[in-house]
């Protein structure tokens, strides 16, 4: 009963809109286990500080998640996560779809934190230049030049990866 009274809302906030927030903490994570690891870290941060926080709390419990994970990403620097690689789809049976979501993970985790909180804020969250520039703390101008660079980033990334692909789907068709 004390725990409904000092957390009031939290259940609500968890059961509306945690698959959301499971979902943004897969693409900054780039693994479920890992984003279940993440969201629960801003849970716990938000619980915490539950009753000074004001205002809109699923908004703090985001700020929260993506400043663990650029953190979480800079004492990773020493010890880099290795993703599964991802063959091209070769038939058109819905698993399609997976390779192409776990290519755009592999994708954004070949991209400085900063860029990449940027770009699943902006792209992926859909939130404004100035939304992401208050959770992230910095001016507008760092968020437009950071996703210009983050996206250029991911087109030069996938511009490698399709030429690498390119002569082995050309020779298995002989």
């Amino acid at each position: 009963m004390r725990w409904r009274k000092s957390f009031e809302g939290l259940d609500t906030l968890v059961a509306e809109r945690g698959n959301a927030l499971l979902a943004t903490a897969v693409l900054l994570t780039g693994t479920r286990p890992a984003a279940e690891d993440l969201l629960q870290a801003g849970l716990e941060r938000l619980m915490r500080r539950w009753n000074r926080v004001h205002g809109d709390k699923e908004a703090y419990l985001r700020r929260a998640m993506y400043h663990l994970a650029v953190d979480q990403w800079r004492s990773r620097k020493r010890r880099p996560e290795v993703l599964a690689n991802v063959e091209p789809p070769s038939t058109a049976d819905g698993t399609d779809v997976l390779n192409l979501r776990q290519a755009l993970i592999q994708a954004l985790a070949t991209l400085p934190p900063r860029q990449r909180a940027v770009l699943v804020l902006r792209y992926w969250e859909q939130v404004s230049e100035a939304e992401a520039a208050e959770m992230l703390g910095c001016s507008i101008g760092t968020v437009k030049s950071t996703a210009s660079r983050g996206l250029s980033r991911l087109r030069e990334v996938m511009t490698t990866w399709a030429v690498e692909d390119a002569p082995a789907r050309n020779g298995a068709g002989r």
